[in-house]
């Protein structure tokens, strides 16, 4: 499982020129589900999303997770972070996971994000045409696996 970090001071996922969700200062995820992923890589994910720090402390270091500032988590369905790039000039995603396989994940992955994190949890809709919107903090990205 895969999993974009960006720290935001916003950010937010526009469908069919609806807002569907969005957060103030946390963190936008964008989660590529890959073949072999499973909860238990959800699970595993998921927590290190949530306590990874990469919010400044009172020093200014990043010491602080978005748990311990109470920060948003905007979760964005992105199938092509599991893109073979290796070859050629376009693409290949033979390592995504099958588009059933991944809406379960993906829906297993925001419930329990909302039951384990007190902050706002917003998302997208998985498979659906998506803009997003972000102003990121730092600029802070960092890629995520397990």
């Amino acid at each position: 499982m895969l999993g974009l970090i960006q720290r935001v001071s916003s950010a937010s996922v526009t469908i069919n020129n609806q807002v569907n969700g969005e957060i103030d200062q946390g963190i936008l995820l964008l989660l590529g589900i890959q073949k072999e992923d499973n909860q238990s890589k959800a699970d595993q994910l998921l927590k290190k999303v949530l306590s990874y720090r990469i919010f400044s402390d009172a020093d200014g270091k990043m010491n602080l997770s978005a748990s311990d500032i109470g920060g948003g988590l905007l979760v964005v369905s992105q199938f092509t972070l599991a893109a073979n790039t290796s070859k050629g000039l376009r693409p290949g995603f033979s390592n995504a996971a099958p588009p059933d396989h991944a809406k379960a994940l993906y829906d297993y992955f925001l419930a329990q994000a909302k039951s384990s994190h007190c902050a706002a949890v917003e998302s997208g809709i998985f498979g659906a045409d998506m803009q997003v919107n972000l102003c990121n903090d730092g600029p802070v990205t960092v890629m995520l696996s397990t």
